[in-house]
Protein backbone atom coordinates (compact mmCIF):
# COMPACT_ATOMS: atom_id res chain seq x y z
CA UNK A 1 0.00 0.00 0.00
CA UNK A 2 2.00 3.42 -0.89
CA UNK A 3 0.89 6.47 1.03
CA UNK A 4 -1.01 8.06 -1.38
CA UNK A 5 -3.12 5.28 -1.31
CA UNK A 6 -3.28 5.04 2.53
CA UNK A 7 -3.53 8.90 2.04
CA UNK A 8 -7.18 9.00 0.46
CA UNK A 9 -8.39 6.12 2.50
CA UNK A 10 -8.12 8.12 5.21
CA UNK A 11 -9.83 11.07 3.39
CA UNK A 12 -12.54 8.87 2.04
CA UNK A 13 -13.27 7.17 6.01
CA UNK A 14 -13.22 10.68 7.28
CA UNK A 15 -15.24 12.09 4.93
CA UNK A 16 -18.12 9.28 5.95
CA UNK A 17 -17.58 10.27 9.41
CA UNK A 18 -18.45 13.33 8.86
CA UNK A 19 -21.78 12.41 7.20
CA UNK A 20 -22.54 10.38 9.85
CA UNK A 21 -22.26 12.78 12.39
CA UNK A 22 -23.87 15.22 10.17
CA UNK A 23 -26.78 13.02 9.67
CA UNK A 24 -26.91 11.88 13.48
CA UNK A 25 -27.07 15.88 15.31
CA UNK A 26 -29.62 17.18 12.10
CA UNK A 27 -31.94 14.26 13.49
CA UNK A 28 -31.17 14.63 17.41
CA UNK A 29 -31.55 18.50 16.77
CA UNK A 30 -34.94 17.65 14.24
CA UNK A 31 -33.12 19.85 11.47
CA UNK A 32 -34.12 17.41 8.99
CA UNK A 33 -37.68 17.75 9.13
CA UNK A 34 -37.94 19.45 6.04
CA UNK A 35 -36.45 16.64 4.41
CA UNK A 36 -38.66 14.17 6.25
CA UNK A 37 -41.61 15.91 4.89
CA UNK A 38 -41.02 16.25 1.39
CA UNK A 39 -39.95 12.53 1.43
CA UNK A 40 -43.85 11.88 3.05
CA UNK A 41 -45.43 14.08 0.73
CA UNK A 42 -43.43 12.53 -2.61
CA UNK A 43 -44.82 8.83 -0.86
CA UNK A 44 -48.30 9.87 -0.19
CA UNK A 45 -49.45 13.13 -1.72
CA UNK A 46 -47.76 13.08 -5.15
CA UNK A 47 -49.79 15.23 -6.77
CA UNK A 48 -49.38 17.97 -3.74
CA UNK A 49 -46.63 20.77 -4.88
CA UNK A 50 -44.02 20.67 -2.19
CA UNK A 51 -43.59 23.68 -0.32
CA UNK A 52 -40.13 25.15 -0.44
CA UNK A 53 -37.77 25.07 2.51
CA UNK A 54 -38.60 28.30 3.10
CA UNK A 55 -42.18 28.32 3.35
CA UNK A 56 -41.89 24.82 5.42
CA UNK A 57 -40.27 26.64 8.29
CA UNK A 58 -42.52 29.64 8.14
CA UNK A 59 -45.79 27.33 8.32
CA UNK A 60 -43.95 25.10 11.37
CA UNK A 61 -43.17 27.98 13.31
CA UNK A 62 -46.50 29.77 12.72
CA UNK A 63 -48.31 26.11 14.21
CA UNK A 64 -46.03 26.09 16.86
CA UNK A 65 -47.35 29.18 18.06
CA UNK A 66 -50.83 28.41 17.46
CA UNK A 67 -50.43 25.02 19.75
CA UNK A 68 -47.55 25.09 21.70
CA UNK A 69 -48.61 22.20 22.80
CA UNK A 70 -46.14 20.62 26.31
CA UNK A 71 -43.92 23.75 26.12
CA UNK A 72 -43.16 25.98 29.40
CA UNK A 73 -43.58 29.47 27.28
Amino acid sequence: MSARTGGAGLLARAQEGARTVRWFVRGVTREDRYDRYVDHLRRTHPDEPIPTEREFWREHYVEMGRNPGTRCC
